[in-house]
């Protein structure tokens, strides 16, 4: 079949397999060409592993390590006439790298929320990897059954205290225009906490724990992001920044647990990139969009895997990792600097529809956002005939 992108909205609802696998290739080369991680990680599992931040953390611990990796996801495959998810492409595309390089990887492709999938991942582990040193924790999912209660839980995306109005990016319409968000109620907040905050993060690790599969000073780290004032209403101090405020508490209960094994928990904070979940979040187009013209002009713009290989090497395994006051790990560092800060905040109050391809990278965003689903490549031929059929050999059960 010839596949061209589907956008519906913020999102694409095809993806191409060869682009996705160009995807992939790219960062295996990016990660290869800076050498060995020192000190790195042998036995890795990977908690949301098929796309973004979690897809490059198991590219680098790969590629960059020879790590064993267990990846866990939940992806649409492929049929006769749909093409399967991005996730799942990128996957296949991992999947033929590490065989080919001799690298051990599995993955499984369920609802990590679940006990069951826990317990099918430690039967893995417990049988074919031996203990696991690094636990990398990269979900992004708008709703969560409570494994106990079997409540379901839905995220929001709102502020907190009262109604915020600022200027967005429509990438529909391809326009700039203002939205307005209503505050959330004490229940949306806790739903949204109960989503994306550190619960399950933490249910992970007190199984791993008791199942006793986790090494000595062994790591664990999941991502967050905190910004700054313009993105402050709508992420930082909303749902989402309540949410992952609790990421905060979980990492400390859990290097509480771990400390007869003198393993660790980290908060990362990343930049602000074009990925799924972001493409969804008000006014985070536009933000990105100017944030991307500011440090390409620059020269200090990084991408996902860039953002990823620098935690690794100067963070998780480097002997003097920086931290903030909180104990979290920052790779944000250059998005957030006042210059990079003012710069944007410039362009934010300038920017007009009739100004975006001046003012702004939109083109660079569309076009990131065009890769996430393999397309965009100019060196893929979309209209050539291709089955959307890429299996996966190396899927549990």
């Amino acid at each position: 079949m010839v596949i061209q992108p589907k956008i519906r909205g913020f999102i694409c609802t095809n993806a191409h397999p060869v682009g996705c696998a160009e995807h992939v290739k790219e960062q295996i080369e990016y990660v290869k060409q800076l050498g060995p991680v020192a000190n790195g990680p042998k036995n890795v599992l990977v908690i949301g592993a098929s796309t973004g931040y979690g897809l490059a953390s198991r590219i680098t611990a790969a590629f960059g390590s020879g790590a064993k990796t267990l990846g866990i996801f939940f992806e649409k495959e492929p049929s006769d006439n749909k093409t399967a998810s991005a996730g799942w492409y990128n996957t296949a595309a991992f999947e033929q790298a590490a065989d080919a390089a001799g690298l051990w990887n599995k993955h499984i492709n369920g609802d990590a929320f679940t006990d069951e999938l826990k317990a099918q991942a430690i039967d893995i582990i417990r049988s074919e990897m031996g203990k696991i040193d690094l636990v990398v924790y990269s979900l992004a999912a708008p709703r969560r059954k409570d494994p106990v209660t079997g409540e379901v839980f839905s995220s929001v995306l709102k502020p907190i205290g009262q109604a915020y109005t600022a200027r967005t990016l429509n990438t529909s319409k391809r326009e700039i225009e203002e939205v307005s968000v209503e505050p959330a109620n004490d229940e949306e907040i806790y739903h949204t906490v109960k989503v994306m905050g550190g619960e399950d993060w933490e249910r992970w690790l007190d199984q791993l724990n008791a199942a006793g599969v986790l090494a000595d000073n062994c790591q664990t780290v999941a991502y967050t992001y905190i910004g700054k004032e313009l993105t402050w209403p709508i992420y930082g101090k909303a749902t989402i920044g309540r949410a992952k405020e609790d990421l905060d508490r979980a990492a400390a209960a859990i290097t509480a647990k771990l400390a007869d094994k003198k393993g660790k928990a980290y908060v990362a904070s990343l930049k602000a990139l074009v990925t799924q979940a972001s493409s969804a979040i008000p006014i985070m187009p536009l933000y990105i969009s100017l944030l991307y013209r500011v440090m390409k002009a620059e020269g200090s713009h990084e991408g996902c895997i860039e953002q990823i290989n620098g935690l690794f090497r100067q963070g998780l395994y480097s002997a003097n990792p920086v931290l903030d006051e909180a104990g979290r790990l920052r790779q944000d560092g250059k998005e957030l600097s006042e210059h990079i800060q003012q710069a944007v905040k410039d362009l934010w109050e300038q920017v007009t529809t009739d100004t975006i391809d001046s003012l702004t990278d939109y083109k660079g965003y569309h076009n990131e956002f065009l890769r996430l689903f393999g397309f965009g490549y100019s060196h893929v031929d979309y209209d050539a005939d291709v089955s959307p059929m890429v299996p996966l050999r190396n899927i549990a059960g």
